[in-house]
C-alpha cells in the first residue's frame, strides 16, 4: 500500500531566507507523524507544501502514490492556519457545505454533519452562525470539518490552537480513531507532551531541515528537543 504522503527533497526558500531546505517527509497508513520545531522553523511552509498550496523550487511529493496533480483531494482532510467558515453560515451549514466539497453523495451529508457535531461536542452550537462562536469552538468547527468525510490523508498545522483540555482530549482520540483505520496523520505542534500522547514518530525541523527526530516515549522529550536544536544551531 502507497504511503499517505511521500515527500523527496523539497525546496523552497522566500526572500528573507526562511522556508525549507531538502527535506524528506512521509507518512504510513495508519501512522501518525508528528512535526515539531520553534517558530520560523518552516512547519507551516512544509505543510502547505504537502497539499500543493505552495509549488517547490525543486522535490517532489505523492499522495497515496499520486503526484499532487493527479491526486484525490476528497480523500484529504486539512486545517492549516486557521480555520476556513463563512460568518453568516451555521456550523451545521458550514459542515455541510464543506461535505460536499469533499464529495460526500447528498445522501450521506446530513448523517455525516450529525456525526462529526456529535464528535467534537458541536450539539450546543450546530444551530448557530460561526461569525458568532469562540475562538475554540470556530477551531473545533475547522477540526470537524476536515475530518468529518474519513480522510485517508490528514493535515493539521497546530490543531490545539484556541482549544480548551476538553476540546484537546476530543481532537486526540478523534486523530487516534482516524489513524486505527489506516488513515495516515500529519500533525504539527508546539506542545510536545501532547503529541507524545498520540505520535508514532516525532520528526524535528530546524532552519527548514529535518534534524533528526524524538522517541514519543522518552523519559524528558522536551529537553531533548532543545538538545536536538540547540546542537544543530551551534554546527550550522
Amino acid at each position: 500500500m502507497a504511503d499517505a504522503v511521500d515527500a523527496r527533497g523539497l525546496v523552497r526558500t522566500f526572500d528573507d531566507g526562511t522556508g525549507v531546505r531538502g527535506v524528506d517527509i512521509r507518512v504510513a497508513p495508519g501512522e501518525i507523524h508528528a512535526l515539531v520545531g520553534l517558530n520560523g522553523a518552516g512547519k507551516s511552509t512544509l505543510m502547505r507544501l504537502l497539499l500543493g498550496m505552495l509549488k517547490p523550487d525543486r522535490g517532489t511529493v505523492a499522495i497515496a502514490g499520486r503526484s499532487l496533480e493527479g491526486a484525490d483531494w476528497t480523500t484529504v482532510g486539512h486545517l492549516v492556519d486557521y480555520p476556513l467558515a463563512y460568518g453568516e453560515l451555521t456550523c451545521r451549514q458550514n459542515l455541510a457545505l464543506g461535505a460536499r466539497l469533499h464529495g460526500v453523495a447528498p445522501a450521506a451529508i446530513e448523517g455525516i454533519v450529525d456525526a462529526a457535531i456529535e464528535e467534537l461536542h458541536l450539539g450546543q452550537y450546530a444551530g448557530r452562525r460561526a461569525g458568532k462562536l469562540s475562538l475554540g469552538n470556530k477551531q473545533r468547527l475547522g477540526l470537524a470539518s476536515a475530518l468529518q468525510h474519513s480522510p485517508r490523508f490528514i493535515v493539521l498545522d497546530e490543531p490545539t490552537n484556541t482549544l480548551d483540555p476538553a476540546g484537546v482530549i476530543l481532537l486526540r482520540e478523534a486523530l487516534l480513531r482516524r489513524s486505527d483505520t489506516g488513515a495516515g496523520v500529519f500533525v504539527s505542534s508546539h506542545h510536545l507532551d501532547e503529541v507524545a500522547r498520540v505520535a508514532d514518530r516525532i520528526s524535528v525541523l530546524n532552519a527548514g531541515r529535518i534534524i533528526g527526530t524524538l522517541d514519543p516515549h522518552g523519559i524528558d522529550i522536551e529537553r531533548s528537543f532543545f538538545e536536538l536544536v540547540h546542537s544543530d544551531d551551534v554546527t550550522a
